[in-house]
């Protein structure tokens, strides 16, 4: 029984290797100029959006994101956001491997245009599975979310990412249409130091000061929130944010 079930283990590694090889040939392949296909007089466009193909594998459609709980939505959000992360996968800041590898030789120009693209993409959101929480435990997330915990220093989510939660121009996320693993996991990365952003380090200011049980909380209850009306981020300048970014609360 052990040997079938080390043959099995050893199947799924060399199948995850192979997806990651196929993702990155992809990738290349797509990029540049596309020579013709062979014995083929078909060609295809040379596109940022068929360059972007082996981020819609995952990513889904124009990013619109996915039935899958840990790849997020794309499409919309602010492209300096999107940038620093593309930015920090390549360099290594955000360790995912599949990202890694895909991004390990790309130059900024280039990061900069897939930012641009999935930026501009305005998708309907994925249909978000139903949680499956307590509602004591949503109740405390929609506290969290909606007004912070004053006694902790810790700002409502709406305070940074905007009233309806679509984020800030230029590179502030919305958190709508994720999924609520995806969330706790990057929340949590945060507050263990596994997610790093760019000094000054907002996120993980904020996050060491949750609990398990907040990040729980605040996960399901993002997740269990409609599509916003207007998906569009805030306009750069029109939130005053409730952290300075060097840790400490604005007056």
């Amino acid at each position: 029984m052990r040997k079938v079930d080390c043959r099995f283990s050893d199947f799924l590694a060399a199948s995850r290797r192979i997806a990651v090889f196929v993702m990155i040939a992809a990738l290349f392949a797509v990029s540049g100029r596309l020579q013709a296909q062979a014995q083929s007089t078909v060609t295809a466009s040379d596109s940022t959006a068929t360059r972007v193909m082996a981020c819609t594998a995952c990513h889904g459609e124009q990013g619109r994101g996915s039935g899958d709980d840990y790849f997020p939505r794309l499409a919309g959000k602010p492209p300096g956001y999107l940038y620093n992360q593309l930015v920090a996968f390549r360099d290594g800041q955000r360790k995912y491997p599949p990202m890694n590898y895909l991004l390990a030789y790309l130059p900024d120009t280039y990061l900069r245009e897939m930012a641009d693209y999935f930026a501009a993409q305005q998708t309907p959101f994925p249909a978000m599975p139903k949680t499956n929480v307590g509602a004591q435990v949503l109740a405390l997330g929609k506290k969290l979310v909606l007004t912070g915990d004053e006694a902790r220093h810790i700002p409502a989510c709406v305070a940074c990412h905007g009233v309806s939660l679509t984020g800030v121009a230029p590179d502030i996320p919305g958190l709508l249409g994720l999924h609520s693993k995806y969330i706790s996991a990057q929340l949590g990365a945060s507050r263990y130091g596994t997610r790093i952003a760019n000094k000054p380090n907002c996120m993980q200011t904020l996050t060491s000061r949750l609990s398990e049980a907040d990040i729980t909380a605040a996960s399901a209850y993002l997740s269990s929130l409609p599509a916003p009306a207007n998906p569009a981020p805030a306009p750069a300048g029109s939130l005053k944010l409730a952290l300075t970014c060097e840790g400490t609360e604005t007056k």
